[in-house]
């Protein structure tokens, strides 16, 4: 079973969720920078999640626990471009330990991640979206109570088809 991106709506089995994509949009050609969500399909690589703020999770992917000192590279000059990386770091990245929800529950979407090639995007994750469904930077974002009713379904072999 995979989950289809449609006109800002998720379709997951018997399931059709709002969500919000990047703020210009879906494009075939993401860049970095360019608040475009990529055109593709891909996988789930891992879960991550902060532990002070969900419990009890049913999952059948890897998970990991955020941390304070954990974020996601972001700087195309890099070596660790769109990569886990630990602070300090002296590179570019984002935070991944937030004082907002919206990364409560990450999971990465294997977008630019064998090869990963600079320049062409990073950081693609599916998220929590705020009450808004605010546009992202080329995420995807979808309730918590919606991410949590999906997540026991998803498995490594599910794809996230985005067009």
């Amino acid at each position: 079973m995979h989950i289809v991106l449609k006109k800002k709506k998720l379709y997951f089995g018997h399931y059709k969720i709002k969500c919000a994509i990047g703020k210009r949009g879906i494009s075939r050609n993401k860049r970095e920078g360019d608040c475009c969500t990529p055109v593709g399909e891909f996988t789930f690589e891992s879960l991550f999640f902060r532990k002070d703020r969900i419990k009890n999770l049913k999952i059948h992917i890897p998970k990991k626990i955020i941390k304070k000192n954990m974020g996601w590279c972001d700087d195309p000059g890099s070596k660790k471009y769109n990569r886990l990386i630990k602070f300090p770091f002296s590179e570019k990245a984002e935070k991944l330990f937030l004082k907002k929800k919206s990364y409560d529950l990450l999971l990465v979407i294997s977008y630019n991640r064998r090869p990963i090639v600079p320049h062409k995007g990073s950081a693609i994750f599916l998220h929590i979206a705020n009450k808004k469904f605010s546009p992202t930077k080329g995420c995807v974002a979808i309730k918590k109570k919606d991410f949590l009713k999906i997540l026991p379904m998803i498995r490594k072999k599910t794809k996230i088809i985005i067009n």
